[in-house]
């Protein structure tokens, strides 16, 4: 045996490893990069050997990093101490004449149509395999998006909550504990004036449970035995606008039975937290909330007339993200896979448009994710 032949098989030589095969392939093209990938990692099968002619074949990088040894002569591994099937996908008409005329007892010759086929097929379950990964790492990547997002949503619905009673609610009630109090030291001295400090406490203590009732509202915006989308949008926007004094316009087209209920809760949220930045830094005294629901898209635009910003300089600085609620709106359309669209010029108002695409699961009325 030649000193090159007794290199490579030494090399290739396993002991004590049972129900192994032992595979040498000829040719590191396309074919034989699809082996390698899938035969490598598999424990049941033992890469003896690669031949290729090939410098530049893209499997001899693969073989290199596997530590698999390499040959020119493809000659060399039939005469291979160790080897239990011999795969040719070389392509090579002459190569695949001559292994048709080789006979070993214990070795097995596969080329030509059945190795194409073979290695096709293993090609074929590689991408499949990557694009299931791919698929995954989205999934995962909006898995822990929708967690984050979840986790600051409930921090912020804390805070705002905490912020409407602090400001609304017990402020009127203290001030109906602060007229009572006047009403109870006028009593005697002067019953008219306690009478209508009792009036006055009334009507603030009106408000006060209308604000309680706001709060609640906020907290359950939807109809959630139906899960109403439309009525529950029409409600808040009349609450909307009677508490804030700013004109609502809201307009409809579609059937909402289509969406899921987790799209229609998120789409409440953006709603919610666009008109939310309205009172708190546009300065409009009128908004608009359009909801179009087709087969293929669900689209909302909010626009309102206040003062606007700079939306190019906030989008180069996240740090004003937040304090101009431009991240949770982003945010809270990618979680049901749409995007929003942010458009606002100083002393032009701004405009939302936020679409989702409908895929055909959402066509399924089963109300299921």
């Amino acid at each position: 045996m030649p000193a090159s032949q007794t290199k490579l098989s030494k090399q290739t030589r396993k002991h004590g490893v049972a129900g192994v095969t032992h595979v040498a392939i000829i040719g590191a093209g396309r074919g034989g990069t699809a082996l390698l990938e899938i035969f490598a990692n598999d424990p049941l099968v033992d890469i003896v050997a690669v031949a290729e002619i090939d410098a530049s074949a893209p499997g001899l990088a693969l073989a290199k990093r596997f530590k698999i040894p390499v040959t020119r002569d493809y000659r060399m591994l039939l005469n291979l101490e160790r080897v239990d099937l011999i795969i040719d996908v070389s392509g090579s008409p002459d190569v695949w004449q001559s292994l048709q005329d080789f006979h070993r007892m214990g070795v097995t010759i596969l080329g030509g149509a059945s190795a194409k086929f073979m290695w096709e097929l293993i090609e074929a379950r590689i991408r499949a395999t990557a694009e299931i990964e791919k698929t995954l790492n989205k999934y995962q990547s909006l898995y822990r998006l929708y967690v984050k997002e979840t986790g600051a949503a409930v921090t912020e619905e804390r805070t705002r909550i905490a912020c409407e009673i602090h400001d609304g609610l017990v402020q009127s009630l203290a001030g109906v504990g602060f007229k009572l109090e006047l009403s109870q030291q006028l009593i005697r001295k002067d019953p008219k004036a306690s009478l209508a400090t009792l009036r006055e406490s009334k009507e603030q203590l009106k408000h006060a449970i209308h604000e309680a009732r706001q709060v609640i509202f906020n907290l359950r915006p939807l109809q959630y035995d139906k899960m109403e989308l439309i009525p529950g949008l029409t409600n808040y926007l009349k609450s909307y606008e009677t508490q804030y004094h700013i004109k609502t316009e809201f307009t409809v087209s579609g059937d909402e039975q289509i969406l899921f209920p987790r799209t229609k809760i998120f789409l409440f949220r953006i709603v919610q937290e666009a008109l939310s930045n309205v009172v708190q830094h546009a300065k409009a005294d009128r908004v608009s909330v359009r909801l179009t629901i087709d087969l293929d898209i669900l689209r909302v635009t909010i626009s309102d007339n206040g003062v606007g910003f700079d939306m190019q300089h906030v989008l180069h600085n996240p740090a004003k993200w937040d304090h101009f609620g431009v991240r949770g709106i982003l945010e809270r359309a990618k979680l049901v896979g749409g995007e929003a669209k942010i458009d606002s010029k100083k002393g032009r108002g701004t405009k939302i448009v936020v679409e989702v695409p409908l895929g055909k699961k959402e066509h399924s009325n089963d109300g299921k994710n």
